[in-house]
């Protein structure tokens, strides 16, 4: 669907350039939710309006669907704008026109449809997003959620292919945030319809993301899977941003380290558990094959979109040979271990 490649944005800024994104190259699959988070100032939004040329990239190629975009002419490129809707923090919504005026704007400028047609599409539109009851209302007459909501009909207006969402939903509350992504998902899985959101909330990339990219001073400093990056994060950026939204919690270690906790005799563990494995009585039983006292000091058990998953922190303690075969029960479990000694030795002298 989209591939990104070796793209640069520079500005030019009192008579010095600045970069705004480095060599980023990224592929995007038909059909999924790709999320891109990064800090303020990253180059999310940057990155993500390259990707219908409002911002032009300096060097680089965006092809979408095969052709590359940034050789388009002014004809073509207003053609892959009426075919790529865009989502915006702040909605964007015109005061002056009801939410069913908001929602057929778009076809009324693109001229292709009749009266009857643009309003037999602007009804198929509320039905999708539930805002039946709304149509003669004005956008001030609106909650956030519901003019989000009216945003995202009127993005869907001229049947895109594509959906980019520009922080779609940080200015919602949790609550009214988790409904507009249950809708971007249903959106998604209903249409087949790919779509590209930044945020900096690690939640929103956790609730329906298949994929994502870190982005850090301009440049993509990891990618993958979500559920791989969320668990196991490599780049101290996504670390921090997993920290943020995790229950586990460094905290927890310095405490042990300064209680002195660990010894030769223990093991401190983070265990991951993804899938059927997540609600299996592992640790009863690998406790009933050995010797050695599990004690459970932290966890934390919840979803990545579909998948469930399970992260605990917890202690082994026992002979050095009870020790080593309960780290082999445990791969033979499938269950990824972190041995976390190491990892108190260096960061607190534990």
């Amino acid at each position: 669907m989209i591939e990104i490649a070796q793209l640069e944005k520079d500005y030019q800024v009192q008579g010095r350039t600045v970069s705004a994104l480095r060599n980023i190259n990224l592929h995007i699959a038909q059909g999924e939710i790709f999320g891109i988070i990064g800090r303020s100032g990253a180059g999310k939004s940057t990155l993500l309006r390259a990707l219908n040329l409002l911002e032009r990239p300096t060097s680089g190629v965006v092809k979408i669907e095969g052709e590359d975009i940034t050789q388009f002419s002014a004809v073509q490129l207003q053609a892959l704008r009426q075919r790529t809707g865009m989502v915006f923090q702040h909605f964007n919504l015109l005061s002056a026109k009801t939410v069913a005026q908001n929602i057929a704007f778009p076809l009324k400028l693109a001229g292709k449809m009749t009266v009857a047609q643009r309003t037999a599409r602007v009804t198929e539109l509320f039905e999708l997003v539930g805002l039946n009851e709304h149509a003669d209302k004005y956008p001030a007459q609106l909650s956030g959620g519901q003019k989000q909501r009216v945003g995202i009909a009127r993005a869907l207006a001229n049947y895109p292919h594509l959906l980019l969402c520009d922080e779609a939903t940080s200015a919602l509350d949790p609550e009214t945030t988790q409904s507009i992504l249950r809708l971007l998902l249903d959106i998604n899985q209903k249409l087949g319809l790919t779509i590209v959101l930044i945020t900096h909330e690690m939640q929103v990339i956790r609730s329906i993301c298949d994929r994502v990219a870190v982005i850090d001073g301009g440049e993509i400093v990891e990618s993958g899977n979500v559920v791989e990056v969320f668990l196991h994060p490599r780049h101290t950026v996504t670390q921090s941003l997993v920290a943020e939204n995790q229950a586990l919690d460094l905290n927890l270690l310095q405490e042990l380290a300064q209680r002195g906790r660990t010894s030769e005799h223990s093991y401190l563990l983070r265990l991951t558990y993804v899938g059927t494995a997540t609600h299996e009585p592992i640790l009863s039983r690998i406790t009933a094959q050995t010797q050695a006292d599990i004690t459970i000091l932290q966890g934390v058990i919840a979803r990545i979109k579909n998948t469930p998953y399970g992260q605990l922190i917890v202690e082994v303690s026992g002979e050095e040979a009870e020790l080593d075969k309960v780290l082999q029960l445990f791969g033979q479990a499938d269950i990824r271990v972190d041995v976390l000694n190491d990892l108190l030795k260096q960061t607190w002298g534990a």
